[in-house]
């Protein structure tokens, strides 16, 4: 849904999983705590650092929180102090963030060959892209929820394929079952992520050639369907091209991923989302969503896809900020009927 915040014999490491090299400012001498509170082993390179003052609130938890897949996403952590963690593979290479709000300010720390990248890349993360008084509010449940979250900003990650395989392991399953395929895939498959991050166990995505080259009983055993499965794989058949929809308008992006069978408008649009700040990318064929939005702006929990998009011709250009708050006011129906029974192939 939109705006979402789910025995082996031993033997030698394979190439995928061996650890990256870091690169950075330096190397610590000892097992010395760093500014990130967490001890580093000697050797271990210093972060790379960059202080950015967003000229607008920003809450780091609101605009951070759509790249969670989970409570124990292996790619994203956020630690009880406030500080957020994403692990990530850039086009540098893999890479590590870590961001904490310092006061008005906002301190990041980056380890590993995608560390200038990401801190290069920090504002346009955190929304300064993203133009939210082209918004306006034409139902109160918006307008106070706009009020009451002013610190809510679009996030752009200008990465697509992070965003689009999450999103297909979410097709037609429940978001406990997807969750459980991206956790197990990525520990079974990514790379520890650089810096201080062995406590956190955060994983870098494996690269293009990694996931084409898994078998299809590790999918199996990840309880992703052969339907899936196949999506992934021609999607990382062509992963350059899909990538560069992430500088391309809305609709020219929608089309690039769409070309793909098996990727349609749900995956496009929650892709996009994320990896384009696209704030007209509302999320069609959702199993909740439709019900959402029109219970609260219809009193229609039962609202389809159609009525949803006729309730949002108001906020057209902005109809996925207006999901967002919509969301956030939690104005929810009631739930009357059982949950979505999980299942899990893997154990067939």
């Amino acid at each position: 849904m939109a705006g979402r915040f789910a025995p082996r014999t031993a033997r030698p490491a394979l190439p995928h999983q061996a650890a990256p090299a870091v690169r950075g400012t330096g190397s610590a001498t000892g097992g010395a705590a760093t500014s990130t509170g967490m001890a580093t082993s000697p050797g271990e390179a210093l972060p790379l650092t960059r202080e950015w003052t967003p000229p607008f609130p920003l809450d780091l938890r609101l605009v951070l929180g759509p790249l969670r897949r989970g409570p124990a996403d292996p790619t994203f952590r956020m630690t009880p102090d406030g500080t957020f963690w994403r692990a990530t593979r850039t086009p540098e290479g893999p890479g590590t963030l870590r961001v904490a709000a310092r006061g008005d300010r906002v301190g990041a720390e980056a380890w590993g060959p995608g560390a200038e990248w990401l801190l290069a890349g920090l504002p346009t993360l955190l929304g300064a892209d993203d133009d939210p008084d082209a918004f306006t509010p034409h139902h109160r449940l918006l307008a106070t929820a706009r009020h009451r979250r002013p610190g809510l900003r679009l996030l752009r990650t200008g990465l697509v394929m992070e965003s689009l395989i999450p999103s297909v392991l979410e097709q037609k399953v429940t978001t406990d079952e997807a969750y459980r395929a991206w956790r197990l895939l990525l520990r079974r498959y990514g790379t520890p992520a650089p810096g201080p991050t062995a406590a956190l166990g955060l994983h870098v995505m494996p690269d293009a050639r990694t996931w084409a080259m898994i078998p299809s009983w590790e999918w199996h055993r990840a309880g992703v369907d052969a339907k899936r499965s196949s999506t992934i794989l021609r999607a990382v058949r062509v992963a350059p091209r899909l990538e560069e929809a992430s500088s391309m308008p809305f609709p020219e992006a929608k089309a690039r991923l769409e070309l793909i069978p098996g990727i349609g408008p749900w995956t496009s649009a929650e892709t996009l989302q994320r990896s384009n700040g696209a704030p007209d990318a509302v999320t069609v064929g959702d199993y909740h969503l439709p019900g959402i939005v029109g219970h609260a702006l219809a009193d229609n929990r039962h609202a389809d896809d159609e009525e949803m998009l006729t309730l949002l011709t108001p906020y057209q250009g902005q109809r996925h900020r207006a999901t967002r708050l919509i969301l956030l006011a939690g104005r929810i129906p009631e739930r009357r009927g059982p949950r979505m029974a999980p299942g899990n192939i893997g154990a067939l």
